[in-house]
């Protein structure tokens, strides 16, 4: 009977790119093929068209488009939990590493999950480091030697404005990783992105190639330092952008407004109500219908309409709105002070029509005073570590500010361009004041700092170092403030590094070393200085939508070396299947949705793990009785 492989790919671009095809054009997809004619025909393109057309490209593009859709090869996540907090029981996750390779690692758990991405990515003036995704260079070691490369082989380098191709590698860097980053984005999320006048064009021209023109929301200027006056041309460039696509049209944003004033009355008991005006912006001439004088009816007072302003209502619907307690006029409340009759609305329609935006308002691009400068991000670096150990960071209530716009509630917020982790910062922050459990994902490569820095005077020599340790101040400093609110202040570190499995090389060889399986069993599937740990993770990058922050619990109940992650997966690492163990398994209540086993635990027996495989496929049906979910068995 054949048995299914855990797949030792993470992702299908190609083919998850295909099923989206051929459920928009089915007759476009043939076979498991795209007919590029059928395709053309079906967007009404007949015939070849030789006219010039608008296009945004670059050298590259192609390479960079192909970046996107190649799958992460031997790599994985593993855990660090000596540099994790409190990470048996947080849900904010922290990356270290190139953060192309980890937004496809996290792919799969996260697929069509995160509510808001941020990123303050490299401006490209010319000083910044660009990630090389494709550079080539026979020897690591020069890399390091030349500040190209870190200790743990990520890549970057300096993309100076002499380089020719000084715009083309700044999109090189950044189309893949948008592309990636989409996928992860929730149907109704959004991405918002910080630049400056240097790459500020050429953001939008990607946004519009990556999430469609229809999909761009604004862009709002945030004013980034008061007025120099040793500038350019005497002008003084103090603002910078926030670039913010939608990934459909189900996006929405709103933020709190001032809370409206509700009036209680004896004449309409429990039934809140307010006050609109009742004129228009209109003239007579344009609603001649209501240009007319209202007349009360209670005591004949009469009120003209305006000619350059007339009534809201028309003649013929006065009586309607009257009779359904709808008109105010001047005198019917002691409380009231208005001079002119006004339209009265009930808080329970407003509450239905706005539903669960009752209270918000639009969100104006302009932003508040509130919201800090350069300076202010500096200062809240200052005021945790003592000292300027971070460059322009930016102020965490600017992103407080955008995390208000669209989250709430246990939103995933994502932030692969992480640096001092100010995004992180800003979640637990606005988690502090309304009582929200927003979640953050920061993803940051191992930048080494420079020993003349403040930061590495100060002890730290990466980025990544700064981040974590902010991320703990920071929520430490939240729990002090706010002793009474649970804020979620933990992080798991994971790194990206080498791949713990051996993935089908022993398969691929043409068979299995039994004598090495006998004495040695890990060296056949793993690979040397593997844990348990690290090899359930690696298992878990490959399910769909299961988060990194999930439980893992050891079943020592039923075997020294069986685990449940998420309460769904059980991955079954011992090195010998017996038919006690089996039957432990699928009498788990409830049961997991996917059993993981190794092939070598089965030595040569083909028949004892076919049999394995339908024993349990039938225990499993049996025990789960008439409400059956889909259950699986994979073998590594």
């Amino acid at each position: 009977m054949k048995t299914k492989q855990v797949d030792r790919n993470i992702n299908h671009f190609q083919k998850d790119n295909l099923i989206k095809l051929a459920q928009i054009f089915p007759s476009a997809v043939k076979d498991g093929e795209v007919d590029f004619l059928a395709l053309r025909e079906e967007l009404g393109l007949f015939t070849e068209v030789k006219e010039e057309k608008y296009e945004f490209t670059w050298a590259g593009k192609q390479n960079a488009k192909k970046a996107a859709q190649e799958d992460v090869f031997g790599k994985t996540l593993k855990l660090v939990l000596p540099e994790s907090k409190e990470a048996d029981k947080t849900e904010n996750i922290y990356i270290e590493g190139d953060n192309l390779e980890a937004l496809k690692l996290l792919r799969q758990n996260y697929y069509n999950a995160v509510k808001m991405i941020y990123i303050d990515p490299p401006y490209n003036t010319g000083n910044d480091f660009i990630y090389n995704d494709n550079y080539k260079i026979p020897s690591a070691d020069s890399l390091k030697a030349e500040g190209d490369m870190s200790d743990l082989g990520e890549r970057y380098t300096v993309n100076t404005k002499s380089n020719n191709r000084y715009h083309a590698n700044w999109l090189n860097m950044m189309y893949p990783r948008l592309l990636v980053a989409k996928d992860l984005l929730t149907d109704d999320g959004a991405i918002f992105i910080s630049i400056d006048d240097n790459e500020l064009e050429n953001v939008k021209n990607l946004c519009n190639m990556v999430f469609g023109e229809s999909n761009y929301v604004a862009i709002f200027p945030w004013r980034k330092r008061t007025a120099k006056s040793d500038v350019p041309f005497g002008i003084s460039q103090d603002y910078e952008w926030i670039v913010c696509y939608a990934k459909s049209s189900l996006f929405k944003g709103s933020i709190a407004g001032k809370e409206r004033k509700y009036y209680e009355s004896d004449d309409y008991p429990n039934r809140p109500w307010r006050i609109h005006d009742l004129t228009k912006q209109t003239t007579a001439s344009e609603r001649p219908n209501s240009y007319f004088t209202i007349i009360n009816p209670k005591t004949g007072a009469e009120y003209p309409a305006n000619p350059n302003r007339t009534w809201a209502i028309t003649q013929d619907t006065f009586k309607k709105y009257y009779d359904e307690g709808r008109i105010v006029f001047p005198g019917d409340y002691s409380f009231l002070n208005i001079s002119k009759p006004a339209l009265r609305y009930w808080k329970e329609d407003d509450m239905e029509k706005a539903g669960e935006d009752f209270g918000r308002i639009a969100v104006s691009t302009k932003l508040g005073d509130d919201i800090g400068m350069s300076q202010d991000g500096t200062k809240e670096i200052t005021n945790l570590f003592g000292s300027k150990i971070f460059p322009f960071p930016k102020p965490s209530s600017l992103i407080c500010f955008l995390c208000k716009i669209h989250t709430s509630g246990h939103d995933i917020i994502l932030d692969f361009f992480s640096g001092s982790a100010t995004t992180a910062h800003a979640v637990m922050k606005l988690n502090s004041e309304d009582k929200g459990k927003r979640r953050f994902i920061m993803v940051q490569i191992p930048e080494v700092l420079e020993a003349s820095s403040e930061a590495y005077k100060a002890g730290f020599s990466t980025i990544c170092e700064i981040g974590r340790e902010r991320i703990r101040r920071a929520g430490e400093s939240i729990v002090r403030e706010n002793p009474d609110c649970e804020v979620d202040t933990g992080f798991k570190v994971f790194r990206i590094a080498p791949t713990n499995i051996k993935w089908n090389s022993l398969m691929d060889a043409g068979q299995l070393d039994f004598s090495q399986i006998e004495s040695a069993p890990d060296l056949a599937d793993f690979m040397p200085g593997a844990n348990d740990a690290d090899i359930v993770y690696e298992l878990m990058l490959r399910q769909r939508n299961v988060a990194l922050s999930e439980s893992l619990e050891q079943l020592s109940d039923i075997g020294r070396r069986t685990y449940l992650y998420g309460g769904s997966y059980l991955v079954c690492l011992e090195t010998e299947i017996t038919v006690e163990l089996i039957n432990k398994l699928a009498e788990l209540v409830p049961l997991p949705i996917k059993f993981i086993f190794r092939d070598s635990a089965f030595r040569d027996d083909i028949a004892l793990k076919d049999e394995t495989f339908r024993r349990l496929k039938a225990l499993i049906s049996k025990n789960a009785g008439t409400d059956k979910p889909v259950y699986t068995v994979e073998f590594i």
